[in-house]
């Protein structure tokens, strides 16, 4: 491809995937977009992006895609891993089936398409793979359990990956968001109201979901270029870092985690939900 360096980016119809796609198609890469919803990326398609279906959560829809991005690129030089959803409920609530879809999407249909894409990176003895996490791998929030899980699972295996990979030249890089101006508020508080809206967790539903629309409301976030931008400098760094945390409270709270007891983190975040 013209010698182009060919990127993946996964979850691009929307949010974040969206912004991170066309700042690396501004940064001159050959950009592969995949989701779900191919329709949702006729804009990136419009850009020169080469978009194909890919459900993070289906075995055979990864290898289909995978099998599409060797038959007309031979593989990628870099990975997005952004594809992923937050699911919020009492950990008591939420029923196993969902709290298993939440694993595989944020987690293992992550590994599995990393699995199937590393060969060609360590052929080539280079590459990155760059693992959208979340200011949640860090810390945590009531009603947030699941969530939190796949995000702390996800630091891990990144951490993981990393040593694994460095012998073959192939970076591995963390990125954490805080809050960003995306659909994850009302993704987040449906279901959780739906599963913990009512019954012994409804008073701590109903403050949890006040504070994530107050933390969502129009200016109250930061705006995803934030996270492209920093997407498109690890990409362009022969040395990038091991983590970057970047958007409203991402830094704050990280540090507040790491440097506080738990109780006192604990009164912290159950005072910002009333």
């Amino acid at each position: 491809m013209n010698g182009q360096q060919i990127a993946l980016v996964t979850g691009a119809s929307s949010g974040m995937g969206k912004v991170i796609a066309k700042q690396l198609i501004k940064d001159g890469l050959t950009v592969i977009v995949a989701a779900r919803r191919v329709g949702k990326m006729d804009d990136l398609e419009g850009l020169g992006a080469h978009p194909i279906a890919l459900d993070i959560s289906k075995e055979e829809s990864i290898t289909e895609a995978v099998h599409i991005i060797r038959e007309r690129f031979g593989g990628v030089d870099v990975l997005v891993n952004n594809a992923g959803f937050g699911l919020y409920g009492a950990l008591e609530d939420v029923p196993m089936h969902d709290a298993r879809y939440q694993f595989e999407v944020n987690v293992f249909g992550l590994a599995h398409l990393t699995q199937l894409l590393v060969p060609y990176m360590r052929e080539r003895r280079a590459g990155k793979i760059i693992n959208i996490s979340s200011v949640g791998g860090k810390i945590y929030t009531p009603l947030g359990a699941w969530y939190h899980a796949t995000k702390h699972a996800l630091e891990g295996m990144s951490d993981c990956l990393r040593l694994e990979l460095s012998q073959f030249g192939i970076d591995v890089v963390v990125v954490e968001p805080g809050l960003i101006e995306t659909e994850f508020g009302d993704v987040v508080e449906g279901p959780m109201l739906k599963h913990s809206g009512t019954g012994p967790y409804k008073e701590l539903a109903a403050r949890v979901a006040r504070a994530t629309a107050e933390s969502y409301k129009p200016g109250g976030a930061s705006s995803p270029q934030i996270i492209a931008d920093i997407v498109s400098r690890a990409i362009k760094s022969s040395r990038p870092k091991t983590r970057y945390a970047a958007g409203k409270y991402a830094k704050l709270l990280i540090n507040l985690r790491k440097w506080l007891g738990d109780r006192i983190f604990d009164r912290i975040v159950m005072s910002v939900v009333g």
